[in-house]
């Protein structure tokens, strides 16, 4: 739960701005999205195992190339 409190002399323009980036440090948005619809497990394995082989693959092209 994200609470913003104000302090003296604080605009509401500032107070918008800390609310904003609090809701987007706790990540509420994205967990929202996961838990609107039901995924299978075995869906979840899936889309797990395909992050893994794009991270494994970005590593092995980032060390081939060679910076100067």
């Amino acid at each position: 739960m994200v609470v913003v409190t104000k302090k003296k002399g604080e605009s509401k323009d500032s107070l918008f701005r800390k609310f904003t980036r609090a809701f987007i440090d706790e990540d509420i948005i994205n967990t929202l999205k996961k838990k609107q619809f039901y995924k299978r497990p075995s869906l979840m394995r899936k889309e797990e195992e395909k992050e893994r082989l794009k991270k494994r693959h970005q590593k092995r092209f980032y060390r081939r190339i060679k910076y100067d």
